[in-house]
């Protein structure tokens, strides 16, 4: 939204105080974060003020703030914090530096304070409720002391306010202390002192998201996403003209952009709607504002702070359309259900309220329910309840007097929101069959017709929404209700281009002549690879890298990447003796064997190859020690936690079948005594897609704390998974961050040699799919390109729901207009290379790149439908 259309917004807005001149804005923390996005803000406030309004500015603590505020807590209590204060402080610093401001003796004494605290809690060894409240605000206070100061040197002449001074939480009956200090709740009516007060001060105000008192001076937080609620209060309070919310996307989408790109912004909602969609999980908005706003009438309006341009979101008593239609698919993770069950309860008279009271006496909020003869089953959103550790455990033993109990941890709702959703059932039944093959836990149908929900197990959530939406997206016409699409509003930025164009673009002409001939390629690009090599080997606290040649084990990458400096790991005998078929003067400690459930003669092969042999369980020590007499040994651990973009992908945790979990680790040191073996290396491989450097900083520290217990240890190999980025303007992994995450352990720990094993980082960017189009189709809205090779030879978009970036290489650089499905020539429903994907007009002949396909393309390719797949090609 432009500075201009933003206030236009008011015309066609219904507001129940058309005249008040107070507008209350809100920022969120990455809007708040950087010196680009603090002149934008600048920029709209002085737009506001030209239209003769006054602005309240409420915003939240800077992005990721928040977090290292709660590791602080943690790191506190055994006085290991001193890093984490450090980082606080200079991220505020940095900011400062680029805001020019130092900030101010307000900031120091703020940063004092939090220093105290930590101290404090080290001491005590803990963190009470109302110590965790006082810490967490630190964040908020902090940040905005450098927005007002950077306000005031931009000529924006502005009243810091400390919103401990403006709200104040109510009491909650039967609520725990926790939920008191870390989830409260405050009074919203109009307060004529407030806006005498507020009414005296500067025109632009500036105060904190996310912090209230209560009646006796305390500090508390108003819980997850309380940075939304307070500026919902302070608008009530003010009888504001309208609530603008401002951060990182301009609206509620029919679902998560960040995961579904052809997700609709929802241009216009009524109240309730907008309150199922946050409350299903929305995450850009979080449902306790919309009661404040509500209650008053106030409009709602979102908006993006980075683009201030884009249409956004208008949220008011307006009705809307009155037809039965679905609006948005949601998910919502951080639930636990709670399962009763008992024969006695089946018209048994004040069982529920027997039942429910357990809930109330332990301050547990009953978020859904369903309810059958003999079971009654109800989700608790733990996070949102701020619930103390053990509750559960303690309303369990409660329940147990009456039925008997099963908790489920780690489930998330999907859930259908739209209007009068009952009416549309027969539309979206064929839809529903995405769930054939998943547990649901439980199926809720709101009473007022605006959602459907099902609770599965949380692995599974994000992959349901991203099918359920393509199947429904067809219903997502861009008019009234529907705007443009997450991909849509990003297309047309000032720098569509990468700086540094692609490798496949400076290479266009050679790509679209190995297409015309072959039909279908995957071509491979030497220099890509060798710089991805290159930035692994510049790590300099990494001493050893092993390729996952499983990626892609085409002979030259081999070689290659050999050539390069890196070694190879193998998961077959079949891996092993393609490397000595290459590589035939290879050292044969260039080379790990990792297995997995692979049958003895195998772990025989490999050792007599005098390979590093890697066990992942303790069967081949309990079936056969006497292989692994006088053997050096690598084992394989689970450290408890998957990670990656889906749960095929994550190799660690209950659900997947790779490592010796940390339980069976002291039986691991038996059975290796006995089998007169040595554990010399310990590895652990959380899974794919990661671009978080603390990954592998956890997962050092426990192969460390795991190393203690085997003395012959020499190597942590910290595995591989390291992401690349998949869609354009993603950020990269952080190489010199990692680095100096690895370089903090190998100070700390050198008497151990650091390794790493990933496979995707090293080829998947320097390889392409190209194929022809074949034929064009329309089926209504939905618009399909097909193209010479699908799923026999790309199959991670069907396994995984992998995203891979689409582009007309016949057409590169003409305007992008139509949103399609690119489909192969499969038999199969799941023969879909790329959903909603915006492209040039395309014909029969063209050229399509798929990008990032140099690992696991090939390699997972078959001859499905005796099609064959597409050869390979290196320039």
């Amino acid at each position: 939204m432009s500075d201009g259309a933003q206030l236009r917004v008011d015309e066609g807005v219904e507001t129940s105080y058309p005249e008040s001149p107070w507008l209350v804005m809100k920022f969120g923390g990455t809007s708040v974060a950087s010196a680009d996005n603090w002149q934008r803000i600048a920029t709209l406030i002085r737009g506001r003020l030209r239209s003769g309004l006054r602005v309240v500015v409420v915003h939240s603590a800077l992005a990721g703030i928040s977090n290292l505020l709660e590791q602080l807590l943690d790191a506190a209590v055994t006085g290991d914090y001193q890093a984490i204060l450090d980082d606080i402080e200079g991220r505020h610093k940095e900011l400062a530096n680029d805001l020019g401001v130092d900030g101010g003796a307000e900031l120091a004494r703020c940063f004092a304070e939090l220093a105290q605290l930590a101290a404090g809690i080290r001491l005590v060894g803990e963190a009470s409720p109302r110590v965790h409240a006082r810490v967490m605000a630190a964040g908020e206070l902090a940040a905005t002391l450098l927005g007002s100061e950077y306000l005031q040197s931009a000529g924006v002449a502005n009243s810091w306010v400390d919103a401990r001074t403006v709200l104040q939480s109510k009491p909650a009956r039967d609520s725990t202390e926790r939920s008191r200090f870390l989830a409260a709740t405050c009074d919203f009516a109009p307060d004529a002192e407030l806006v005498e007060r507020f009414a005296e001060l500067h025109p632009v105000i500036l105060t904190q998201g996310f912090i209230a008192r209560n009646a006796r001076g305390d500090s508390v937080l108003l819980g997850r996403g309380g940075s939304d609620t307070s500026a919902a209060y302070v608008a009530a309070k003010l009888k504001a003209r309208r609530l603008e919310i401002w951060t990182d996307v301009p609206g509620l989408f029919s679902a998560n952009p960040r995961a579904v790109p052809s997700a609709r912004l929802l241009r216009s909602l009524a109240y309730h709607e907008a309150q199922e969609i946050a409350s299903a999980g929305g995450g850009v908005l979080h449902p306790r504002c919309i009661p404040p706003l509500r209650s008053y009438g106030i409009p709602l309006i979102l908006g993006c702070t980075s683009h201030p341009q884009w249409p956004g979101t208008v949220v008011s008593q307006a009705p809307g359309e009155d037809t039965a239609q679905l609006k948005a698919i949601s998910s919502r993770g951080g639930l636990t259900l709670v399962s009763m069950e008992s024969m006695q309860m089946w018209q048994q008279v004040g069982f529920l309220a027997e039942a429910f009271d357990c809930f109330r006496v332990h301050g547990l909020s009953v978020d859904l329910v369903s309810t059958s003869e003999s079971n009654v089953t109800v989700s608790i959103d733990v996070g949102a309840s701020a619930v103390d550790p053990g509750t559960l455990d303690l309303l369990a033993d409660d329940l147990r007097r009456l039925c008997r109990v099963r908790i489920i941890d780690d489930c998330a709702a999907v859930t259908l929101v739209g209007r009068k959703i009952r009416a549309i059932l027969h539309e979206l039944g064929p839809a529903l069959e995405v769930f054939e093959e998943q547990p649901v836990h439980l199926v809720t149908q709101a009473a007022n017709g605006l959602n459907l929900t099902f609770v599965v197990d949380a692995e599974h959530a994000h992959r349901l929404v991203q099918k359920l939406h393509g199947l429904l997206v067809g219903q997502f016409n861009e008019g009234r209700v529907f705007g443009p699409t997450w991909e849509q509003l990003q297309a047309p930025k000032a720098s569509p281009v990468a700086a540094v164009p692609p490798w496949w673009a400076e290479h266009k002409d050679t790509l679209l002549d190995i297409a015309q001939r072959e039909q279908s390629a995957y071509v491979y690009h030497r220099d890509s690879v060798l710089g991805a090599v290159q930035a692994l080997r510049d790590l300099k606290s990494v001493d050893r890298v092993f390729y996952a040649m499983k990626a892609n084990s085409h002979p030259e990458i081999l070689q290659l990447i050999h050539g390069a400096g890196a070694n190879l790991e193998c998961v077959s005998p079949g891996e092993i003796r393609r490397v000595l078929e290459v590589l035939p003067d290879i050292d044969r400690r260039a080379i790990l064997f990792t297995p997995n459930f692979a049958p003895r003669a195998e772990y025989e092969w490999a050792l007599e190859q005098g390979v590093w042999v890697t066990l992942d369980n303790l069967y081949p020590l309990r079936a056969w020690p006497e292989l692994f007499a006088q053997q050096e040994l690598f084992i394989r651990t689970d450290p408890g936690q998957g990670r990656g973009h889906h749960e095929h992908v994550r190799t660690a945790g209950v659900h997947s079948k790779f490592g010796v979990p940390l339980f069976e680790m002291e039986e691991l040191g038996e059975l290796v005594t006995r089998a007169n073996a040595r554990v010399v290396g310990l590895h652990a491989h959380t899974g794919s897609g990661i671009l978080t450097p603390g990954n592998w900083r956890d997962t050092g520290a426990c192969l460390l704390g795991l190393a203690q217990q085997f003395p012959d240890v020499r190597y942590l190999d910290l595995g591989g998974g390291l992401g690349i980025p998949e869609k354009p303007g993603q950020k990269a992994l952080d190489m010199a961050a990692l680095d100096a995450v690895l370089g903090e352990m190998k100070s700390a720990h050198p008497d151990y040699e650091l390794w790493l094993e990933p496979g995707r980082f090293l080829v998947a960017q320097g390889g392409v799919l190209v194929a022809q189009v074949t034929q064009l189709k329309g089926k209504g809205e939905v618009q399909y390109l097909g193209v010479s090779t699908g799923m026999n030879s790309l199959i991670r978009p069907a396994l995984y729901g992998a995203y891979h970036e689409i582009v007309n290489l016949s057409r590169l650089g003409e305007p992008a207009t139509e949103i399609v499905n690119i489909v192969g020539p499969n038999c199969e429903t799941g023969d879909r290379l790329g959903s909603d994907r915006l492209l040039p007009v395309s014909e029969e002949g063209d050229v399509i790149l798929i990008a990032n396909t140099g690992a696991y393309g090939y390699v997972m390719s078959s001859h499905y439908n005796l099609r064959e797949p597409a050869r390979e090609f290196v320039i």
